[in-house]
Parts: C-alpha cells; structure tokens; sequence
C-alpha cells in the first residue's frame, strides 16, 4: 500500500489534507479488495479528521474500526479521547488528552499543529461566552 501522500503531506505539515488523503486511500484501496486493516493508519486518520473539525467523521471512523486495533494501539485510543472529548464539547478534557499522551513522532507534528489551533479556537469561544 503506497502511503506517500499522506508521508508527503505529513512532512510538508500540511495537516488539513490529512483527513481527505487518508479518506480517498481509504476508499482507493477498498475498491480495489485490498485487505488493509491491519496496516492503516487509524491513529494519524483520526488525528487528520479531528483537525480538520470532522468530529463526526472521527466518529464513524472509530466505529468501523476493528476491535482489536481500538483494543491493542494506544495512540489509537489517545486519538478517540480527544474525538469523545470533543464530540460533548469538554474542551478542557481535550487539552487533557492531548497532552496526556506521549505521541509518536509520526503524530507529534499534527498534534501540536492540532493543539495550537484547538488554543485559539477556544480562547475565541471563552472570549464571546464572556461577552454574552
């Protein structure tokens, strides 16, 4: 399976294709009966989803995935605590769960790029909630 899109746009921090790159193999190689489920990366698909603000998508992803991936991988199940935070608006649980966990290398970037704009997202929402 030839993941060098989603190493191009890792590398190249382009963190808000991650979830279309990811989503379009995805697609590609189910199309083409290609077993991949054992290979995919779930962790970094959930993360692209998650930054892209799809926390639906994050969602259908988590459970379509196998149980033994969402059982075996921790960074899988670091990457749904930020989704599940997310998805009841707990964003001081989310900031939680982002720095809760030591992150691969891989996903390091993603999560800080993540991380910053999730800060100024919801430092814009404290500051109109205050206003209101």
């Amino acid at each position: 399976m030839d993941f060098s899109p989603l190493s191009d746009a890792l590398a190249s921090k382009s963190y808000g294709k991650i979830a279309d790159i990811c989503d379009q193999l995805m697609l590609q190689v189910a199309a083409e009966g290609v077993s991949f489920q054992d290979d995919w990366p779930y962790a970094i698909h959930l993360l692209g989803l998650i930054y892209a603000g799809d926390i639906n998508g994050a969602r259908f992803l988590w459970k379509s995935m196998p149980v033994a991936v969402k059982e075996s991988n921790p960074e899988v199940i670091a990457a749904w605590k930020i989704g599940q935070k997310l998805w009841v608006r707990d964003y001081g649980g989310a900031y939680e769960a982002i720095r809760g966990y030591d992150w691969s290398q891989e996903a390091q970037g993603l999560v800080a790029a993540f991380s910053g704009k999730f800060y100024w997202i919801a430092k814009q929402y404290f500051i109109c909630f205050v206003r209101v």
